[in-house]
């Protein structure tokens, strides 16, 4: 059977359909993890993005509310 150190406490998780939180060896571990995401501790490599949105969109692309179709 496969293991794997847990990503956040290095502890050893068998690769199985038993292992309920894999990658992470247990809840805790997992929420640590989500945690770090959301305090952007983590983050995958990328070019920056403004808050507003992308910085140069067709001009079709800004469109009013009001243009949209409605159903």
């Amino acid at each position: 059977m496969p293991t794997f150190p847990c990503p956040t406490c290095q502890r050893m998780v068998e690769w199985t359909s038993a292992a309920k939180w894999r990658p992470f060896c247990s809840e805790r571990c997992r929420l640590i993890d989500l945690g770090a995401w959301i305090d952007e501790k983590h983050a995958i490599p990328g070019e920056p993005v403004s808050p507003d949105g992308p910085d140069n969109l067709p001009p079709d692309a800004e469109r009013d509310i009001d243009d949209l179709p409605r159903h």
